[in-house]
């Protein structure tokens, strides 16, 4: 067996290496040089981490409008306004304080003015079916219909 080894593509160069036409990045890099072993420096910004403090403000307002019940959404509009201004000072700890409260204030509001809604209803509804009850009975012992 006779192992010779032939170019794997016989071309018009044969044995000379083929000529490279020179990249624009090549050209780049050798107009503008090497770069420079010049020490690194680094520029470090802290931005401030904006904490989101919900201040509530929309439901208190809701509250104060719908479900005043003994003040109870006036008073948690006050703090979301309150937890506001602290937010927009920069004091995160008083902002998410009156936040707090004011959270509390309007879900007291806001069962309260559900549950006595919905008292009101059934009352009204009980006392109209007596109201009906009552005429009908009345138009009975009348001899009417």
């Amino acid at each position: 067996m006779n192992h010779t080894s032939q170019p794997l593509f016989n071309g018009a160069h044969g044995g000379i290496p083929p000529s490279y036409e020179m990249l624009k990045e090549e050209h780049e890099v050798s107009v503008l040089g090497a770069p420079s072993q010049a020490p690194v420096t680094t520029t470090v910004i802290n931005i401030r981490s904006e904490t989101s403090v919900p201040d509530h403000i929309v439901w208190s307002l809701f509250n104060t409008i719908f479900m005043n019940w003994c003040c109870l959404g006036f008073v948690a509009f006050a703090y979301s306004v309150k937890s506001r201004d602290r937010k927009m000072v920069g004091d995160v700890t008083g902002a998410q304080s009156y936040a707090s409260t004011a959270k509390c204030l309007n879900i007291c509001a806001l069962v309260l003015g559900i549950l006595l809604i919905t008292v009101f209803i059934v009352i009204l509804a009980t006392g109209s079916l007596m109201v009906f009850q009552a005429a009908s009975q009345l138009v009975k012992d009348n001899g009417g219909y």
